[in-house]
């Protein structure tokens, strides 16, 4: 599959590597896609590895993720432009971070959150939210973590689109336990899981957690 990325950082990279593995086509996208030399040198020649332009991937992509800084997804992605994204689905992975006197907190939150503001930017995208909860090695390698027995959560108003969205968590990265939370507005919940997630982080030392649900009927 051709796979453009909106954002070139740690998690666009990660994620990219290892799809590219799996054998897609994938392009990071960047303001400066020269900074991404080197990251393009470890795959060699004729390998189905590309940088460019937000707008080069968004064209490249048959499915395409947003994992820009959250604070700057919209400006990115209207760069990358309406024509280009149109009718695909967009796998949002930001969070809306800022960083103020010390203190991290979500720009957005409580009665609105960043993806449902893109998915008002851009009604003609299909728009899910998944993977805000975890970092970017357990993004691609949940088994590394108890076994692979923990929860992703997934969020989003085309129920097609996240079935697929679904499959491919699962196919690509071992994902094993998804939960469907509903429509885009339920991806409030997991962004402000950025308040407990931060917490968690300072008391255990490390980002390599995650979340499992126990329910019983």
């Amino acid at each position: 599959m051709k796979i453009g990325f909106i954002g070139s950082g740690n998690v666009g990279q990660t994620l990219g590597s290892s799809l590219i593995k799996l054998g897609h086509d994938v392009k990071l996208g960047a303001r400066s896609p020269e900074k991404l030399n080197t990251w393009l040198e470890q795959f060699g020649q004729g390998e189905r590895a590309s940088v460019g332009s937000f707008q080069e991937a968004a064209e490249h992509g048959e499915l395409i993720f947003n994992a820009t800084p959250g604070t700057a997804s919209l400006d990115a992605l209207l760069v990358a432009g309406h024509n280009a994204l149109r009718g695909k689905i967009l796998i949002d992975v930001a969070l809306p971070l800022n960083f103020l006197n010390g203190e991290l907190s979500l720009s957005v939150a409580n009665t609105d959150c960043l993806g449902e503001q893109i998915q008002r930017a851009f009604p003609e995208v299909k728009v899910v939210k998944t993977l805000n909860t975890v970092n970017s090695t357990l993004m691609v390698n949940p088994l590394s973590l108890a076994d692979g027995q923990h929860d992703l959560f997934i969020s989003g108003n085309d129920t097609d689109a996240k079935s697929k969205v679904m499959g491919y968590l699962k196919e690509w990265f071992g994902w094993r336990s998804i939960i469907d939370l509903g429509d885009i507005s339920s991806a409030r919940g997991t962004e402000m899981l950025l308040a407990l997630s931060s917490r968690v982080y300072g008391a255990v030392g490390h980002p390599n957690f995650s979340f499992k649900i126990v329910s019983k009927t």
